[in-house]
């Protein structure tokens, strides 16, 4: 029978940083000099990055040094990073970090053996060495983030989709994968802004790339193209299947329910959509889903056009 996990929260204060390791009650058989030298190397060569992945690979090789370990698992959902290194194992323990009130995740050690006391002392003591470089490292996760996101309808915005649709390029050329593309357009959106005003305008951007989000797998990507404009990213996708990823779409936003003072608003998408073609750059690429976008508009609007 596995016995119950191990789980504690950590909450660093000035106080506790400086108890933890050096606290009187500490059991004997500790070795402080050897604990001491580790949180020395570990507070120096933590401050090396600012990649939140790369300072818990140098923080869990460092802590085996003194604790044997199978794995560490790391998350925190508010940025969307979960992290596993390592072999999962039955016995954990579990800690909930925290810093004036400031989340900074959920890290939880893995082994196949139960840890001793001894040994839970010395991990909360090493946890004070992760704990600035962890809390600098997601500030600076957030920072990029937030460069790369548009603030209205939290998608991806022209920068991120510049970056990330040529590393998508080189990687399905280089895995001999399909990558497609959805242009979208919200049709007649002029005719909401005029008619209701821009703030129910944003409220309707918003639902739809609420809804883009929620009818995609993970993998794909959505961006703010500009003013109404989406795109979509599809990796490892085939022509025929991104154009059943669009029709899904269209029928998704053709069902949403946009009400402004109590009256619906009749929401629908335009799509243009385009596969890539061996050799073919990203420029040529845009241009063809948006040829394939203006086909749909002129024929009617709220229909998917496939580019040749």
């Amino acid at each position: 029978m596995v016995p119950p996990n191990q789980t504690n929260t950590i909450d660093f204060d000035a106080a506790k940083l400086q108890r933890l390791g050096y606290s009187s009650h500490r059991p004997h058989s500790l070795q402080p000099i050897g604990l001491a030298q580790l949180r020395q190397q570990l507070s120096l060569q933590l401050q090396t990055s600012l990649d939140v992945e790369r300072i818990l690979k140098l923080f869990f090789s460092a802590v085996q040094c003194l604790v044997p370990l199978d794995a560490l698992a790391y998350q925190h959902p508010i940025s969307d990073l979960r992290l596993e290194l390592g072999e999962r194992a039955n016995h954990t323990a579990g800690y909930r970090l925290s810093h004036e009130g400031e989340y900074l995740g959920e890290l939880i050690f893995r082994r196949r053996l139960r840890f001793s006391d001894e040994e839970l002392a010395q991990l909360e003591s090493l946890l004070a060495s992760l704990l600035f470089p962890l809390r600098n490292a997601l500030l600076y996760r957030a920072a990029i983030q937030s460069a790369l996101r548009d603030p209205l309808t939290n998608t991806g915005n022209r920068v991120a989709m510049d970056q990330i649709l040529q590393r998508e390029i080189d990687l399905a050329r280089r895995n001999l994968q399909p990558l497609s593309l959805l242009m979208l357009d919200l049709d007649h959106f002029k005719r909401i802004n005029d008619s209701h005003g821009h703030s129910v305008g944003d409220e309707v951007l918003k639902a739809v790339a609420a809804t883009l989000k929620n009818q995609l797998r993970n993998v794909d990507m959505v961006f703010r193209y500009g003013g109404e404009e989406f795109l979509v990213l599809l990796s490892g996708t085939c022509r025929e299947a991104a154009g059943m990823v669009g029709e899904r779409l269209r029928r998704a936003v053709l069902e949403l329910q946009c009400l402004a003072q109590g009256h619906a608003i009749e929401v629908s998408i335009s799509l243009g959509c385009a596969t890539l073609l061996p050799g073919e750059s990203a420029d040529s690429l845009l241009r063809r889903a948006d040829s394939a976008l203006y086909v749909a508009k002129r024929d009617g609007r709220n229909r998917l056009s496939m580019a040749g």
